[in-house]
């Protein structure tokens, strides 16, 4: 029998072998997002039940190549292709979604976002309207890829997301909620955009039942441009592999990795994109599970804080007037920006540490991040450009 060790004596050591005697300052660490990172987790005070996908397994979206339609079950499609049968299909563009040609057997997904992001502050009711009026199974996409790729927080981007819902709920009632899909960008703070899917779901449910229903959102996790480099293509798929691997054990209900080599796009790079989903799926069987990462201690701490840190943030932004007034304001832009500009700076001085970007880097720095971002423009913006 081993001699149970108490959590006293582990301090004890850990205090001798970093000579100190508050060795919590030391092992914090701190993050862009204020939310409190333990330096170890054996409890959670609130456990959370299973937070349930719509789709039974995630879907492994690809671009459409006329050569892969037999062996490939979710597109995502920016030109209409005829007779596909038997298909999820992810619809991104809007002249696409006004002439699409239904077919029976395919199941079909708006990604058109319905919100201008500029200072016109313009949620674009004809269109909802006339995406309503489609046989899709969701019709209405809530976007806040951009948010993550402009440089926003978590925090900003699911209090973004739920600002949205309630403009929708306003204009066209709680009928809309089971007609959202929530298009989201993951980033490369692994355990954080686990938490993130997880929060994003429990907000939207906690959102629902405010009306007396008990809504789950669907999401469509799309890997971040944010952290990628037009130098470093090798890189770049290995963080989109943990970023798809993130969606996945978040509960994603369907993922799309963006070209690795963003740039220099051919249908071979396209090729090994998708089979980053592949590899997941099928080696690790990650795309199956329900709630994968439920029962993680820190994941669940890190859950609970980004949805109460969000929740909190959405009640602000309906105080000061909602999302689009806001946006007409300027203030969601400069809140963006200064939150982009920071992370940026903490890139140039090392605290963030981008692999061939500013360590072990190729290139010195050719631009500030004064040069890079706008108080006045929501705008995706990669880290790298700075050194490129």
């Amino acid at each position: 029998m081993f001699k149970k060790t108490s959590l006293q004596d582990w301090e004890s050591v850990v205090q001798k072998q970093l000579k100190t005697e508050n060795i919590y300052e030391i092992l914090s660490k701190e993050n862009l997002e204020g939310i409190t990172v333990k330096p170890y987790y054996d409890s959670v005070a609130k456990p959370l039940n299973n937070l349930p996908k719509v789709e039974e397994s995630t879907h492994l979206v690809s671009p459409y190549h006329e050569s892969s339609e037999e062996n490939i079950f979710a597109f995502l499609l920016n030109d209409n292709v005829e007779n596909l049968e038997g298909k999820v299909i992810f619809v991104n563009n809007k002249d696409l979604a006004e002439h699409i040609s239904l077919e029976d057997t395919n199941r079909y997904f708006s990604l058109v976002d319905v919100f201008s992001e500029d200072q016109k502050g313009g949620l674009n009711q004809q269109l909802v309207k006339e995406l309503l009026a489609k046989d899709f199974e969701k019709n209405i996409c809530i976007n806040v890829s951009l948010h993550q790729n402009a440089g926003a927080t978590i925090v900003q981007q699911l209090a973004i997301a739920l600002a949205k819902t309630i403009e929708l709920t306003e204009i066209f009632g709680l009928e809309i909620l089971n007609k959202i899909i929530f298009k989201v960008a993951v980033g490369g703070n692994y355990f954080f955009e686990i938490a993130k899917i997880r929060a994003l779901k429990l907000l939207f449910n906690q959102f629902s039942k405010e009306f007396e229903l008990n809504e789950i959102p669907y999401i469509f996790a799309e890997t971040s441009l944010r952290n990628k480099s037009k130098n470093d293509a090798e890189n770049n798929l290995i963080r989109s592999t943990l970023e798809l691997s993130a969606a996945m054990i978040g509960g994603a209900d369907a993922v799309f990795s963006n070209d690795y080599q963003f740039e220099k796009s051919d249908s071979v790079s396209e090729e090994i994109s998708f089979k980053q989903q592949i590899v997941l799926a099928y080696e690790s069987i990650i795309n199956v599970f329900e709630d994968a990462g439920n029962g993680s201690y820190y994941i669940e701490n890190l859950t609970q804080q980004f949805a109460e840190k969000s929740w909190q943030m959405f009640l602000q932004i309906e105080n000061d007037g909602g999302y689009c007034e806001l946006l007409k304001n300027g203030s969601i832009q400069k809140q963006i920006f200064e939150q982009a500009v920071k992370e940026q700076n903490w890139v140039e001085e090392g605290k963030i540490k981008i692999i061939g970007v500013n360590l072990y880097p190729k290139l010195e720095k050719t631009k500030s991040a004064a040069e890079m971002y706008s108080p006045g423009e929501i705008k995706a913006v990669r880290l790298a450009e700075m050194f490129e």
